[in-house]
């Protein structure tokens, strides 16, 4: 393979060429309340070529190895015709040009844990979370992995084997009692150990335990409060709030928000740091080289309350005078990298639960996350549960609430950030640009945040 791929890039009529090949074996698993509702074991294989020629690229993906040299021939053609009409420079962020073979470093291999025993595991999952209360009206549990041997070669000389894991598991609960329902959710996900997903018996009854207490209980009145966001939900805010405003083309194409996100400036107190990084290894988000054969490395965003640093491909970091983060990621062959998280992290802080309750007389604490959107700087998220602060006490649990408001000014606004750090994962994963779900990770401790807007009834 390291033959034919680094003859196949030593071409002298483009600026830069990269050929990536991905052979991938994954398992799906999924049940509908009792019903097996889905067991799928497939195979993929296949392969996509990068041309650049003066600031155009050319695109094109294969699934056989015999289309290799003919899909090489239409990228390049593709990159001089689109090359050729803009005329621009090519600019892409120097970058070592890496030779390298990279194996699993495992726990417990999915590859080794037969089909049915998968299945089984699930069955009984599943009957656990039904036999809680006839309230539990149906449940969700879905599982999925997937074994990848990667190959990346580009025209600079670089050539990587890498191979990649990847599994999660999603379980979820729904009640009903007198036209009132209620959803709750957890998960699990590893890059190295199928381990996660045993013995998970307690987790998945608490599950639908906690759907079926939803249902006796009342939501908060809408206002502004001072909040504290437990690590779940602290952690997909700094992803999706934050983390997508620090991918190097969303700012490099929306002039507006560069003007905002410029560097040194001051986003929030100096107890605020956070980081993306594809080193912690075990996460979903780890991998040791992205898709463009850059070292993967943990890149600062916010130091000290300060805009630091973003995330980059080769071309967004060349085009904005920046260093490449290891940033970009394609979901599979059949699309191009474009930067993209990996694992987005708020640091651990030194604040503890009972000095974050303290002082808050009629506030909030939010737990885990059941949906939310962005636009821009604006967004809106959903806790799954919602426990009443009363005169610094944690006191009545209450239904799941709608968090909303300005990312910026919700970043200022975080006056704690606690010691409780957390890094979760499950089975879902980004989707940005159509390539959804890419596997990502977050981590984060708990948070407290003077004055957010909260929907309640």
């Amino acid at each position: 393979m390291k033959t034919l791929l680094t003859g196949l890039t030593k071409r002298n009529d483009c600026d830069y060429l990269e050929i990536r090949i991905e052979d991938t074996d994954h398992t799906g698993i999924s049940y509908q309340g009792h019903d097996l509702d889905q067991v799928q074991r497939t195979k993929a294989f296949g392969g996509a070529i990068r041309a650049l020629y003066k600031g155009g690229w050319g695109f094109a993906s294969f699934n056989s190895i015999d289309e290799l040299e003919s899909k090489v021939e239409a990228a390049v053609q593709m990159a001089r015709t689109i090359g050729n009409t803009i005329n621009e420079k090519s600019m892409l962020a120097p970058t070592k040009s890496i030779v390298d073979t990279v194996k699993l470093d495992v726990k417990n291999d999915v590859r080794n844990v037969p089909l049915g025993k998968k299945v089984d595991l699930l069955k009984g999952y599943t009957e656990l979370m039904l036999s809680v209360s006839p309230l539990v009206k149906t449940t969700r549990v879905y599982y999925k992995d997937a074994y990848s041997k990667l190959y990346f070669a580009n025209s600079e000389g670089a050539y990587i084997e890498q191979e990649k894991m990847d599994l999660g598991a999603n379980f979820i609960a729904m009640s009903a009692k007198d036209g009132v329902s209620q959803n709750y959710f957890t998960g699990v996900g590893s890059s190295d150990d199928f381990n996660v997903v045993l013995d998970l018996d307690q987790k998945v009854l608490e599950v639908s335990e906690t759907a079926v207490k939803l249902l006796d209980c009342e939501q908060v009145n809408s206002g502004s409060y001072t909040v504290i966001l437990d690590p779940i939900l602290s952690g997909t805010f700094i992803h999706e709030a934050f983390g997508h405003l620090s991918e190097g083309d969303n700012v490099y194409e929306n002039p507006s928000l560069a003007e905002v996100m410029t560097m040194g400036r001051q986003f929030g107190k100096p107890i605020l740091n956070v980081y993306d990084t594809g080193l912690d290894k075990g996460t979903r988000g780890y991998l040791k080289y992205d898709d463009e054969g850059t070292p993967t490395e943990k890149t600062y965003l916010i130091k000290e309350g300060k805009l630091v640093g973003r995330l980059h491909s080769r071309e967004t970091a060349g085009k904005m005078g920046e260093k490449a983060t290891g940033s970009a990621r394609a979901i599979n062959y059949k699309f191009a990298p474009i930067p993209r998280m990996r694992n987005t992290c708020i640091e651990i802080g030194n604040s503890s639960m009972d000095e974050m309750l303290n002082g808050i007389k009629d506030g909030l604490l939010c737990q885990g996350v059941f949906g939310g959107q962005t636009n821009g700087e604006m967004f809106t998220f959903s806790s799954m549960v919602t426990y009443k602060i009363q005169n610094g006490k944690i006191g009545q649990m209450c239904q799941g609430s709608v968090l909303q408001g300005n990312v910026f000014e919700t970043l200022r606004a975080i006056d704690m950030v606690g010691k409780d750090f957390v890094q979760p994962d499950s089975a879902g994963g980004c989707g940005k640009g159509g390539q959804m779900p890419l596997p990502t990770s977050h981590g984060s401790p708990s948070i407290r945040i003077q004055k957010i807007v909260v929907s309640g009834k």
